[in-house]
Formats: structure tokens, C-alpha cells, sequence
């Protein structure tokens, strides 16, 4: 008896259509490139530190699934954000992950009724990509021309499709944009008034002038349906791939029940505590990179054949240009990444965003992006 042969053009027809229609998440090569296209820390551990991770990483054991110290990076977390009483906390695989589990939590499969999340555009590539992947409508409410929320959109989004997810980044990627407190709060309140999920995206929180937490704190009963999401990657540690989110103990506790279980690793668990101890160090980091932002933005201003460049509350800067696609290639000719973010949506036509380095990188990425133009 013969087997019968198979292919795996037959095999891929088991693939969701939608997937086998999408582009993979493409990362840059960038050996030999100075890399300004992932808001990522230009600064590494100073050598001293470096030795003692190592030394508390070599201990760590491998040999184990997580344990206890998982408990013990979450009450490191909790006291770092502030988290308030009754609340509780869930660890993702950076906050990729955590926007994946909210998805999977308030999907609806089966009901013949999909859940909706909804979000102001142009914004973070996973909110729509997770509604997409686990089965969610996504509505995007467009920011107004000058990366402002455009607040009677979003209200009136929010009445019409009554989303099960409402996300607001805080500051905003890629725009930079950390939006006005009062307008926020109103949106929060008519999202919470037809029962939904409002998430607090800080993801750049270490170079925001203000975060949610505070007015979660300060007007629990109004923000209790609110769930504020942070990552280590921008704290400093992108490569540990932690991401955290707090909220209302009753809420999280069913977000925790789709995590994995062993979904944080226990070398992950470890430098992110060691960083914690050393919360001093990443601060003194954010606060150079602040500075360091402050002087970019006005030599950007200053650069002919820069249109606008838009302030920033993040470590990356939104700018115009004549010809976003000419200067992309021309920074990437001269070993500079940038990310060229002018397809992702209308109102980013001829937009790049770089990241905000130490003062030796922005110096040859402006070099580089004047040379380009």
C-alpha cells in the first residue's frame, strides 16, 4: 500500500485566509548601523553592574519552571509604579503579549456577536493586529491633522460600537503625543458608562510629564474600569521582554486566568528584579535622554527642509519632510535606521520617527537626515 503524497501548498490551506494575506512584523537588519528606528535605551549596564547580573544570572536555576520570584518582580513592580490598594498585576511577555491576552479575554467566539476594540489612529500596529488575530472588530478614530485626540470622534465611536476594548496610548506611538487630562477623562468616562475596558498604554511613561496612575489614585471610582499597561522595554531592559498591567484586582484576575503559565522566564524575572534595585541608574538614563530630546527637537527645527517637527513626551520625534521615502534611503545609505512610518496611515504622509539617543548618535542622525534631504 502507498502513502499518499502530500504537499505543503495542500497543509497551508489550513491556514486562516487572513493570515496567509498578512506581512510578518519585519525587523531591519542593522549590523553595522547606527539603529534610531525602535525607541530603544542607547545605554548599556555600566560595567560593574554588568559583572553582578551576571554573577546573579549564572545562580538562577535553569533547570526550574518560575517559582516564587515571580511573586516577589511583582511586588518590585507594584511598589516601582505606585499601584494602588485593591489593585492587582499581571507580567506578559513584554506588552505585545498583554495586548494579545485582553483580546483573547474579551473576544467573543461563538456568540455570534464580536466584541469590538477601538483606538485613536495613527497608533500602535498591535491593537488592530490583535483584534484581527483574536477575533475582534477594530474601529480606528482618526487624530485630528496635528496628532491631537479628536474628542467628538471619539465619543461619538464610542456610542456608536460600544467597544469591549478602548485603548489610549500615553504617550502615543508614533506621534509622541501625550494627550490633554481633561479630554482623556471624558473619554474614559463614556466608554466606562456602556461597560467597557479603557487600557492606559504607557509604554513610554520614564519620559512622560505625567501618568495615568495619579489620576487612577486620585478618582478610583471613576477609572475603575481602567487598566494601566507599562513595559521594562523603554525603562531600559527591551531585550528582557517584561511587560506589566495593573488595574482593579476583580479585573485582572480574569485577564490573568488566558496567560500561559509559565509565560515570564526565569532569567527575564531575574534582570528585571536586579534592574529595579538599581531603579536609580535607568532614571539618571530617562533623564539624559529627556535632555538630550530637548536639543534634538530644536537642531530638527532648525535643519532646512525639515517642514515640522512635532514636540515629544516619548524618546522618539515625529517629523515632515518633502520626501520621507528619499530620506529614509538616504540615512540607511549612510548606516543610519530610522523608521519611515509615512504608509502607516493618511495622516502621516512624509513622516519619519527617530529614536532619541545619547548626544554622539543624534549627532551623526542628523548628520545623516541633513545629508538626505
Amino acid at each position: 500500500m502507498t502513502t499518499p503524497a502530500s504537499s505543503p501548498l495542500q497543509a497551508l490551506a489550513r491556514i486562516r485566509p487572513d493570515v496567509r494575506a498578512m506581512h510578518s512584523y519585519v525587523v531591519q537588519p542593522s549590523t553595522g548601523m547606527l539603529k534610531m528606528d525602535a525607541m530603544e535605551n542607547p545605554f548599556r549596564l555600566p560595567a560593574h553592574l554588568q559583572a553582578a547580573l551576571g554573577q546573579r544570572l549564572g545562580a538562577v536555576a535553569l533547570n526550574r519552571y518560575p517559582g516564587d520570584r515571580i511573586a516577589d518582580l511583582k511586588a518590585a513592580l507594584a511598589q516601582y509604579a505606585g499601584m494602588p490598594e485593591g489593585y492587582g498585576i499581571v507580567l506578559g511577555n513584554g506588552s505585545d503579549e498583554l495586548i494579545t491576552l485582553l483580546a483573547l479575554a474579551c473576544a467573543q467566539p461563538g456568540t455570534g456577536q464580536r466584541a469590538t476594540m477601538l483606538a485613536p489612529m495613527p497608533g500602535f500596529v498591535m491593537y488592530p493586529l490583535s483584534a484581527q488575530l483574536q477575533g475582534l472588530d477594530f474601529v480606528g478614530v482618526p487624530l485630528t491633522p496635528d496628532f491631537e485626540l479628536d474628542e467628538p470622534a471619539m465619543l461619538a465611536a464610542i456610542a456608536q460600537h460600544q467597544p469591549a476594548i478602548t485603548y489610549i496610548a500615553y504617550p502615543n506611538n508614533p506621534t509622541a503625543t501625550l494627550w490633554d487630562e481633561g479630554a482623556v477623562q471624558r473619554i474614559i468616562d463614556a466608554a466606562g458608562a456602556q461597560g467597557g475596558i479603557v487600557v492606559m498604554d504607557e509604554a513610554y511613561q520614564p519620559f512622560a510629564s505625567r501618568t495615568w496612575i495619579d489620576r487612577m489614585r486620585a478618582e478610583p471610582a471613576r477609572n475603575a474600569h481602567v487598566l494601566l499597561m507599562r513595559t521594562l522595554s523603554k525603562f531600559g531592559l527591551a531585550g528582557v521582554r517584561l511587560g506589566y498591567l495593573i488595574g482593579p484586582a476583580a479585573l485582572v484576575s480574569e485577564i490573568d486566568k488566558v496567560r500561559p503559565p509559565y509565560n515570564v522566564s526565569v532569567l527575564n524575572c531575574e534582570a528585571a528584579l536586579f534592574a529595579l534595585e538599581h531603579a536609580e541608574v535607568f532614571a539618571a538614563q530617562a533623564a539624559e535622554i529627556r535632555a538630550e530630546r530637548t536639543t534634538l527637537i530644536a537642531a530638527l527645527r532648525q535643519m532646512p527642509g525639515v517642514e515640522k517637527c512635532w514636540d515629544s513626551e516619548a524618546n522618539m520625534v515625529l517629523l515632515r519632510v518633502a520626501d520621507s521615502a528619499k530620506a529614509y534611503e538616504g540615512m540607511k545609505n549612510r548606516k543610519v535606521l530610522v523608521k519611515n512610518v509615512s504608509t502607516m496611515h493618511p495622516l502621516l504622509a512624509n513622516c519619519l520617527r527617530l529614536t532619541v539617543g545619547n548626544a554622539e548618535d543624534n549627532a551623526q542622525m542628523l548628520a545623516a537626515l541633513q545629508a538626505s534631504l
